[in-house]
């Protein structure tokens, strides 16, 4: 895949699928800006990976939802490369309970995790990358986001809105040539599924038709195209990373 531009930030990077997504844009070639919050090690860890293997990497540490923050991070990164070519707005939590259960601020606050801080992340970008002419933005929604799931109201209503969000910057975007989509990933190896017990990824397996949980490679690479120009005329696009589980 080719990439026009040079650089790429990705929010909540130092760990699970956004450590991979750092990895595999590393190998094609850009420079990533890997966000991380906490746990400077892990951070640290990942760029001195990527640099063994050759690759170009710096880490920025900020909170994804700190307006101010985020506004600065991207300030610095683009005078320090002179542009900001590209974002991927992974950084997200969940707080997963019954609807009935569930306080007000615990849907508010993952909205503002998720969904304030991709909205954060799209409209400073744009703001960039209209100057720029080019630019290519992916937001890693969710499945969830798609079809909905008992227990997570928060998350489902953080997820379906980036998806809705991404439309609207999508038809911003798309005179200045910046593209806007999302990822829509459904159950990955990660150290949130590895916890599950043997019984409930059996049953939840059984329901994927490819008869297997993702691999957070093929989330990254997913993402990989996307940004890329082989991905140059699709915008306001949802890509499905499922195995079939929701079609």
């Amino acid at each position: 895949m080719k990439f026009s531009g040079k650089n790429v930030l990705i929010t909540g990077a130092s760990k699970s699928i956004g450590a991979e997504i750092a990895k595999v844009l590393a190998e094609y070639g850009l420079k990533v800006w890997i966000n991380y919050r906490s746990r400077p090690e892990l951070a640290d860890a990942l760029k001195q990976e990527i640099e063994s293997e050759g690759g170009k990497a710096a880490t920025i540490c900020f909170d994804a939802t700190d307006e101010a923050a985020f506004v600065e991070a991207i300030a610095l990164i683009v005078e320090s490369d002179g542009e900001l070519a590209y974002l991927v707005n992974n950084a997200g939590v969940t707080n997963d309970k019954l609807a009935l259960r569930m306080k007000t601020e615990d849907f508010v606050n993952v909205i503002d995790a998720n969904l304030k801080s991709c909205f954060i992340g799209c409209r400073e970008a744009l703001k960039v990358m209209s100057k720029q002419r080019m630019g290519s933005v992916v937001n890693i929604a969710s499945i969830v986001g798609e079809r909905g799931n008992a227990g997570q109201t928060n998350y489902a209503a953080s997820k379906g809105g980036m998806i809705a969000m991404s439309k609207s910057f999508a038809y911003e975007g798309a005179s200045r040539n910046v593209r806007f989509n999302c990822v829509t990933p459904g159950f990955i190896q990660t150290d949130m599924t590895e916890v599950l017990k043997d019984e409930i990824k059996e049953y939840y397996i059984q329901n994927i038709p490819l008869g297997r949980f993702g691999h957070a490679k093929e989330i990254a690479q997913s993402v990989a195209f996307l940004l890329s120009d082989s991905s140059s005329y699709i915008t306001g696009e949802v890509l499905k990373v499922n195995g079939g589980l929701y079609m």
